[in-house]
């Protein structure tokens, strides 16, 4: 009974130090790793090129257009897109692009789904939908919102953006993206992109297909115009 005893107690011990052992050369890989990025330095942005976007997309003349300087402070961004496209019969849709280097974390902490309540607009939908960019044939996911005030409706449609061509829907896979494109290329750096038109609520739905249409020619530019960091 003894030497059962005795046999099972020094099973248990080798798999416990094996299991520690493993363990330890997971924290000490982590560890390194961590060193390894810290002292490899954060790389700047040399040059924005977002600024250089076209302002004719998909037949829609664009005019530059600015928030105030404390609106800026608060989004501190590396660098902004504000402009207004209008369509030959007068429709408009507003883009934004706030871009953040890496030095900055890569990401916004702000979300219309937040901010627009806070505007007094009521969320009546929220999805996400799918768009077929050219480098992305297959479709890629982003998010659409229908909000309204009073007779006013405005259609939101917007997503993150890393490393030029990758398109996320949602903060919790841009994390995921950033932390992967830091370990293997020291850069996570990122952009919110958000596109609105405003409707009332008979035209809403040829809305949304007119900024869908214009999404997906911001998308097919954008990877021509990344920002450059070293």
């Amino acid at each position: 009974m003894v030497s059962v005893i005795d046999s099972f107690m020094t099973t248990n011990f080798k798999i416990s130090m094996h299991s520690f052992f493993i363990a330890l050369a997971i924290l000490t890989l982590t560890l390194l790793l961590a060193i390894a990025i810290t002292a490899r330095g954060k790389p700047v942005v040399v040059k924005t090129n977002l600024e250089n976007l076209p302002m004719l997309v998909n037949g829609m003349q664009g005019v530059e257009d600015f928030y105030s300087e404390s609106v800026y402070s608060a989004l501190n961004a590396d660098s902004h897109v504000y402009r207004h496209y209008l369509t030959r019969d007068g429709r408009r849709l507003d883009l934004y692009i706030g871009y953040y280097g890496t030095a900055k974390g890569g990401r916004t902490a702000h979300n219309p789904i937040g901010c627009l309540p806070g505007q007094g607009w009521g969320l009546l939908e929220s999805k996400e939908i799918i768009l077929k960019p050219s480098y992305y044939p297959g479709g890629i996911p982003v998010n659409f919102l229908l909000s309204s005030k009073g007779d006013t409706f405005v259609t939101t449609i917007y997503w993150y953006q890393s490393a030029g061509t990758k398109v996320i829907s949602n903060g919790i896979r841009h994390n995921i993206q950033r932390f992967m494109g830091m370990v293997l290329h020291n850069r996570n750096d990122g952009a919110f992109v958000r596109i609105t038109i405003l409707s009332d609520k008979s035209d809403a739905g040829a809305a949304k297909m007119l900024a869908e249409t214009f999404s997906v020619g911001i998308l097919n530019l954008l990877p021509d115009y990344w920002p450059v960091e070293k």
